[in-house]
């Protein structure tokens, strides 16, 4: 499965098949759970957050002096590539960013916090030499040693996509370039990748396509799908997804997240058959979606999937690029998921995602 998901993937880099707005991000949800090392977050105002116990809390602040939370792209035991947030003691002498880069080495420094079934995809021995961010562009340059080069051709896609997901899911990235021993590199080295331009996230991460679908004649979709580690810890994947060329893209992508994973995916579904959509609107004033569902064996003071609702907010802000969304369930938005929270106001997208106790 996985080298089919990436045989096109080379052609389609290369033609600019793959075109996806950068996400605005948001407050977090899913944030970190306890750690041996520091204390747990404490609550600040924002959108919901929870534990791998399943319980609720609010916000994504974190004591100043404890740590906080860096959300990096680990490859999990089926070789997707997953957002994971660790908590992590900054270093002084590292900026933020650099320290994020740091949690994707091979056998580095952090490594012990990686949580099991997770691993990391740069090349052991790879060092971070500098990394330098334009405020005004919002571009990230990041010079690599030469260790980078000590990887196989087929994961040069994937360290791709985790570098470039990583850096711009932080504050005030939106591209990112890579240097090596202070040079520019003009494609990479094993499997040519080409590095004319900046990367960002219309590379897409996980890129697979819809039977049939001629990449050249598509339009990509992001999608947020479950899947479960081996002590059964859930956790959200994204992939994009390539479907028959469209300008209705937010119909696509509730279209696609009700279709499911691909037959050959391990990924579990996370839409409901007995939901249904009316209708999503935009309001690029309020950067913010509403989405009306229908399920008509709902009743008031029912509760509705938690699952679902986050996926179906990660995939639409992924996609719009807006900051948050308002749904609502046979036209009301006073109703609770099965984590107790309420959906009576738009609910923002995360910063952080997927937190695993230490």
């Amino acid at each position: 499965m996985k080298k089919q998901r990436y045989k096109w993937i080379r052609r389609a880099a290369l033609t600019g098949a793959l075109t996806l707005p950068v996400v605005i991000a948001g407050c977090g949800w899913f944030s970190p759970s306890e750690s041996k090392e520091i204390d747990p977050p404490q609550g600040v105002n924002g959108s919901l957050e929870t534990g791998q116990d399943g319980s609720a809390t609010a916000g994504t602040g974190v004591e100043a002096g404890q740590g906080t939370g860096l959300t990096v792209y680990l490859k999990d035991a089926e070789g997707y590539l997953a957002p994971v947030t660790i908590q992590a003691k900054l270093d002084s002498k590292l900026r933020p960013e650099a320290q994020a880069l740091e949690l994707l080495v091979d056998g580095g420094a952090y490594a012990k916090l990686l949580p099991a079934g997770f691993s990391a995809v740069l090349p052991k021995g790879t060092e971070i030499l500098n990394v330098e961010v334009n405020t005004e562009t919002k571009l990230a340059k990041v010079d690599f040693s030469s260790h980078l080069n000590d990887y196989n051709e087929q994961d040069e896609r994937g360290m791709l996509e985790a570098i470039t997901y990583t850096l711009t899911g932080m504050e005030g990235i939106q591209s990112v370039e890579l240097w090596e021993e202070g040079q520019k590199l003009p494609e990479m080295p094993q499997g040519q990748y080409p590095l004319d331009r900046a990367l960002t996230r219309s590379m897409g991460i996980n890129v697979e396509a819809e039977a049939g679908v001629d990449y050249s004649l598509s339009t990509p979709v992001t999608l947020y799908f479950s899947s479960k580690t081996e002590v059964g810890d859930p956790y959200f994947v994204p992939v994009t997804r390539l479907v028959p060329r469209t300008s209705d893209k937010l119909t696509a992508v509730l279209d696609q997240l009700a279709k499911g994973p691909l037959e050959e995916s391990n990924l579990v579904p996370v839409w409901l058959d007995n939901f249904d959509v009316s209708k999503v609107t935009a309001d690029t004033e309020k950067s913010s979606l509403t989405l009306d569902l229908v399920d008509e064996g709902y009743k008031k003071g029912d509760i509705a999937p938690s699952e679902m609702m986050r996926a179906v907010v990660l995939s639409l802000t992924e996609n719009a690029g807006v900051e948050q969304v308002q749904i609502k369930l046979n036209g009301q938005s006073d109703f609770k998921d099965e984590l107790d929270f309420s959906y009576a106001n738009p609910v923002t997208r995360p910063e952080q995602l997927n937190a695993f106790k230490s």
